[in-house]
């Protein structure tokens, strides 16, 4: 296909990390059109619905416990072309679904006034009307990404020029409960490799030993800032590297970092910031204390803050785990397709739910499976 000057220069905004438009244009596609400046124009539709997504088993970490979580669904059309996207709000910052649709609800203009290609301005616009409901700045961006996509005629790891087969295992979690419901838990996930297990309660060694009983999987632990000294924390965590812990997540409360530090200088395993970290900008000062990161769509409010986040960790010479709330598969979808990126993944939260709306990436023995299909991929009840 060959392509006019002014048509080149009207496409030059859809180029982002490597990835090429020329891909999706050149032909290697089927019927690949040429994208006219006009696409991403048209008259914008937006719907906002809350589903309730019930969990399998109680969820309970070192914070709280749940059965159910109502999360926050956005459908958005431009000519033709629907994009879907997922808010997962999160008591510890302060969210909820009614916040959370306000906010969508105040920040729509942004998509109805700019043309959706030119994706990175309406990033920097929502990042200054949504200031607090990240989640509700992460649904808009997942949905724009996976409009983009489609638009495109490309699956989102191949706009990011990545490999799939680059992508590591997820690890499948287990909350905190009684002994004889968490080897029950285990058994249930004989089907994946890896495990991750909450911590953070005065029973942590009944927890791990209640694992340990019926396997010896490589585990990985988070104590959701429930240890609350250094000291304790190093306790805990040098007894938990005795029973194989591959590293550890968010120990103390994330304005601890030098006591974090300390920790980290006589653990002898890595430390993962979770709660400590949410978008870019917090990294940098989290490298002395935390050998790793865990990048949430959620927290970090979007696709594209999230590929930032992960620039800047390679610089600083971290770690990186893509993690999850409890989600759906539109958000579990789109950060999966994140994962060649990364070291380490726990995108798990649709595999924890009874009635996940949606399909999309699906996970066979811990290893992602993409579909090829454009954008997220993901189908479903809207």
């Amino acid at each position: 296909m060959n392509l006019s000057r002014k048509q080149f220069l009207s496409l030059s905004g859809t180029t982002v990390l490597g990835f090429s438009f020329f891909n999706a244009l050149s032909g290697t596609g089927a019927a690949a059109p040429l994208i006219k400046s006009t696409i991403g124009n048209g008259k914008m539709k937006i719907d906002i619905k809350t589903k309730k997504l019930i969990l399998e088993h109680t969820w309970t970490i070192s914070r709280n416990s749940s059965n159910f979580k109502n999360n926050v669904f956005v459908r958005i059309e431009r000519d033709g072309i629907v994009g879907f996207g997922e808010a997962a709000p999160n008591v510890r910052y302060g969210e909820n679904a009614e916040l959370t649709t306000q906010k969508i609800k105040n920040a729509e203009q942004v998509l109805r006034e700019n043309n959706l290609f030119h994706f990175v301005n309406i990033k920097d616009a929502l990042d200054s009307a949504i200031l607090k409901q990240s989640c509700a700045k992460a649904a808009l961006d997942i949905a724009l990404m996976d409009w983009i996509g489609k638009a495109l005629n490309v699956p989102l790891y191949k706009y990011y020029g990545l490999n799939t087969a680059d992508a590591p295992l997820t690890s499948f979690s287990i909350g905190i409960d009684t002994p004889e419901v968490i080897k029950e838990k285990v058994r249930e996930a004989a089907p994946y490799p890896l495990l991750k297990v909450k911590v953070g309660k005065p029973n942590d060694e009944e927890i791990i030993g209640a694992v340990r009983s019926v396997t010896d999987k490589p585990i990985r632990v988070d104590a959701n800032e429930g240890w609350k000294t250094k000291e304790e924390a190093l306790e805990r965590i040098l007894w938990l590297k005795s029973q194989g812990v591959e590293f550890i997540e968010q120990p103390m409360p994330s304005d601890m970092i030098e006591e974090t530090a300390w920790v980290r200088e006589r653990a002898g395993i890595p430390i993962v910031a979770d709660e400590a970290v949410k978008t870019a900008a917090d990294i940098p000062k989290l490298a002395k204390a935390y050998d790793g990161i865990n990048i949430k769509l959620m927290k970090s409010g979007g696709i594209q803050e999230a590929v930032r986040m992960i620039g800047m960790a390679k610089s600083l010479g971290m770690k990186i785990m893509l993690g999850c709330m409890i989600e759906s598969s539109v958000a579990i979808s789109a950060a999966a397709h994140l994962t060649p990126f990364v070291d380490w993944a726990d995108l798990d939260g649709n595999l924890l739910i009874k009635n996940d709306p949606f399909h999309g990436v699906k996970v066979d023995k811990g290893r992602f499976v993409f579909n090829d299909k454009p954008g997220l991929g993901v189908e479903g009840d809207f």
